[in-house]
C-alpha cells in the first residue's frame, strides 16, 4: 500500500439502540428518524457518495432491517407513482437505491464504536477508509469529507474532524490537544481525551463523527482494551496511533467551520429539522413566516 491509495470505502456504524429517542425508536431505528422528508441515514450516505465513496458498509444490529429496506427498490410504490405521473416523487423514492453499493454487516456484541469499526476489517482491506456517524449531518454546501481525504493522502496517517465549541460544553465531547502546522490547513493531534472535565480539557476543539482512517487502526483496535463505558473506544486507538511511529502513524485534524446539524439529542434534532426545512425553496418561505408569527406569540 502507498500513502496515496485512494479512499473508496465508507463505514457507517448504525447499531446503536437510540435510547435517547424512546419511545419513537422502540420499533424504528434512530437512523430512520426523518429530517424533513428523508431519514437521517440518507443524508449521511449521500455525503459519502458526494465525496466519491460509493462502496458503503453499514454496521447494523438487531431491529435495523428498515435500513436495508430504505435503500432497496420498492416496485409497487414505484409503479403506483409512475401510473399517477408523479415523476418528482418517483425520483425521490428511487434515489436511495441508486446512491451506490451498500453492504450490511451485523456488529453482534455491542462493544462500542471501536468494535463496530473493527468489524469492517475484512470488507475494507488494506486501504484507507472513511467512517461517518449518523448523529452529525454536514451541510452539502460545506464539504468536509473531501478535505479530510486530501489530508489523509498527504500525511499518510489518520484524520479526524474537529469543531470549536463553548469551553463549558467540552465535557460532552472528545477533546483534542493539537499543534498547528505552519502553512497547512490541518493540525497535528497530540492527544485525545474522551469527555474531559472542563478544567481538564486540553482545548475547546471537539471531535465530531467524521474520520478518515489508515488501515493500521485495525491492528490497534484488535489489542485495545475496553475503556470508558466498558466499550472499545475508537478514540483510544487513535490515541495510540497519535503516539506511534512508522507507516500509518500520526493523527491529524481538520477544523470544520461550516454548517453542521446535530441530531444526537431531541432539542438539537428539532433544530436541525427546522433549519433544513427553513432553507428549502418549497418549504422555507411559508415556514419562516410561520416561525416569525409563532415567536411573536410567545414574546407577548
Amino acid at each position: 500500500m502507498t500513502l496515496r491509495s485512494r479512499v473508496t470505502k465508507a463505514v457507517v456504524p448504525a447499531a446503536g439502540l437510540g435510547t435517547r429517542f424512546l419511545p419513537a425508536t422502540k420499533a424504528m431505528p434512530k437512523e430512520m428518524l426523518p429530517v424533513v422528508d428523508k431519514p437521517a441515514i440518507q443524508y449521511v450516505v449521500q455525503e459519502a457518495v458526494d465525496a466519491g465513496l460509493t462502496d458503503v458498509l453499514m454496521i447494523t444490529g438487531r431491529n435495523k432491517r428498515a435500513l436495508e429496506d430504505h435503500f432497496d427498490r420498492v416496485p409497487f410504490i414505484e409503479q403506483t407513482l409512475e401510473d399517477k405521473g408523479d415523476h418528482d416523487k418517483l425520483a425521490a423514492v428511487r434515489r436511495p437505491s441508486e446512491l451506490g453499493d451498500i453492504h450490511y454487516l451485523r456488529q453482534g456484541d455491542p462493544k462500542g464504536l471501536g468494535h463496530a469499526v473493527l468489524r469492517a476489517k475484512l470488507h475494507v482491506g488494506d486501504e484507507p477508509f472513511a467512517v461517518l456517524l449518523g448523529d452529525d449531518l454536514i451541510d452539502e454546501r460545506d464539504p468536509l469529507l473531501e478535505t479530510m481525504i486530501e489530508v489523509q493522502a498527504r500525511t499518510g496517517g489518520s484524520v479526524i474532524a474537529l469543531i470549536e465549541v463553548d469551553p463549558q460544553q467540552i465535557s460532552a465531547y472528545g477533546a483534542a490537544d493539537i499543534t498547528e502546522i505552519d502553512g497547512e490547513d490541518h493540525v497535528r493531534v497530540n492527544r485525545l481525551v474522551e469527555k474531559p472535565a472542563v478544567e481538564d480539557a486540553p482545548s475547546n476543539l471537539a471531535l465530531i463523527g467524521r474520520y478518515v482512517l489508515h488501515p493500521r487502526v485495525f491492528d490497534v483496535l484488535e489489542t485495545t482494551e475496553p475503556g470508558r463505558g466498558d466499550e472499545i473506544q475508537l478514540t483510544d486507538a487513535l490515541q495510540t496511533l497519535a503516539a506511534a511511529d512508522g507507516e500509518g502513524s500520526g493523527v491529524y485534524g481538520v477544523v470544520f467551520r461550516g454548517r453542521r446539524y446535530d441530531t444526537g439529542d431531541k432539542l438539537s434534532y428539532l433544530k436541525a429539522v427546522v433549519t433544513l426545512a427553513s432553507e428549502r425553496e418549497d418549504l422555507g418561505p411559508d415556514l419562516r413566516a410561520w416561525l416569525r408569527n409563532f415567536s411573536d406569540d410567545f414574546s407577548d
